[in-house]
């Protein structure tokens, strides 16, 4: 018996050093090397300069086109084991294409965030409303990516609480749903070996800027936070880094007020290792901040908002440093900024919860059961799953058709202006 195949169907292609979902991804390619697996990584997307090379660790990949019969003839030609969908968009476009192609091959969704939510959190607060569940529950995005949970044999989610929304507030079988985070690759031992307090200066804030949430925590911070820490901290400074922020950001940069926007940084260890304090003023959002898990390894302690700490910081000693109001988050970022004991214990603080709660040994322990679980029972566990046989009847067949119908029309428009 050969190797095992498995294709991950992207959405856009890893970029590891330029945001979250990149880190993501690579960390689940490589959990799979690791277990002997043979990759082939597929996307739409063009490659950008911040990509993965993943050529250079042996992974085959692929250049696919939504809404062709192309993509039939590759997966005939890889026969996978199984395939991972990145985010529930891919799995509407080619869901329905392994279905038809290879019924028996096991399909993963990772979920990234639930896209549903973040997208209702944004709606609340640019309505400057308070966010309400059947906010959530209202939005068709909800149901397109509930949807493809159900049509999924497992997904993936990186939020505890996400999951609770899920089985609490909609009712999808915990069978469904696997709870798994990022995980840390910090190494224990090094924790001693992190930058000093006294070595660190100022405030820094890291976030990518094609994710909406990232740009509105930098224009809150710079009218509502910044102007109240200057205040108290004349002489106080905040860098902001992150791959592509738009010219709304970058006109922030106003050296004379220490609010400085310095972009992409390929090390971003290196920066967060030389800050002090990590802000992270986000008002939505879902899933977990990966920029406090990257404070989290560097020994950096974060002031968050309570969506911000969602999933991550909920319940530890780091509490108390979880502000939604504007004029407390400044002034205890600023009151943790010189207190030098407290800094420790919220580092402190950090350390454990990356190895209580973001522990990578056991969390792949976990998912490699699970994996094999699915793996021994997929029939039963398709029978099971009783709405998800009956989503997929109907989504193969309306997917499926309205793609062949926008393939047939591409291809005429092609002949016609070769005519």
């Amino acid at each position: 018996m050969g190797r095992r195949k498995l294709l991950i169907i992207g959405h856009t292609w890893p970029e590891p050093k330029a945001t979250a979902a990149g880190i993501r991804m690579m960390q689940l390619i490589h959990y799979f090397k690791n277990a002997n697996w043979d990759l082939t990584f597929a996307c739409t997307s063009a490659k950008s300069d911040k990509a993965e090379d993943l050529q250079a660790l042996g992974i085959c990949f692929q250049q696919i086109l939504v809404n062709d019969d192309s993509f039939d003839s590759f997966l005939h030609k890889l026969q996978p084991d199984m395939v991972l969908f990145d985010r529930f968009i891919t799995e509407e476009q080619f869901g329905w294409r392994v279905e038809d192609s290879l019924a028996d091959c096991i399909r993963i969704l990772d979920t990234e965030d639930l896209h549903s939510l973040r997208l209702a959190r944004q709606q609340a607060v640019e309505q400057d409303k308070s966010f309400e569940i059947r906010d959530w529950l209202r939005l068709d995005q909800t149901k397109r990516e509930l949807g493809s949970i159900y049509r999924c044999d497992l997904s993936l989610i990186i939020s505890r609480k996400e999951v609770r929304l899920l089985e609490d507030e909609l009712r999808v079988p915990p069978e469904l749903l696997m709870y798994l985070p990022f995980w840390s690759e910090a190494d224990d031992n090094s924790n001693d070996q992190k930058p000093a307090y006294s070595s660190r200066e100022g405030f820094v804030f890291i976030g990518n800027g094609k994710h909406q949430p990232n740009i509105d925590a930098i224009q809150y911070l710079n009218n509502r936070i910044w102007p109240i820490i200057r205040e108290i901290m004349p002489n106080a400074k905040v860098d902001i880094y992150g791959a592509y922020l738009p010219e709304s950001v970058k006109t922030l940069n106003n050296p004379n007020i220490g609010f400085h926007v310095k972009g992409y940084v390929e090390k971003a260890d290196m920066v967060m290792q030389q800050a002090k304090i990590n802000l992270v003023p986000v008002r939505y959002g879902a899933g977990l901040k990966g920029k406090i898990l990257k404070a989290l390894e560097n020994g950096t302690p974060t002031i968050t908002t309570s969506l911000g700490a969602e999933g991550i910081l909920n319940g530890y000693g780091a509490n108390s440093y979880i502000f939604d109001d504007p004029r407390e988050f400044a002034e205890e970022a600023v009151r943790l900024y010189q207190n030098e004991k407290e800094w420790k214990l919220c580092q402190e603080s950090g350390f454990d919860i990356l190895e209580t709660k973001f522990n990578g040994h056991q969390l792949q322990a976990e998912f490699s059961k699970a994996l094999e679980e699915l793996s021994d029972q997929l029939e039963e566990h398709r029978t099971q799953n009783f709405v998800g046989a009956m989503m997929r009847h109907h989504h193969l067949r309306s997917t499926k058709y309205l793609s062949k119908w926008i393939t047939l029309k591409n291809e005429l428009k092609t002949r016609k202006e070769k005519a």
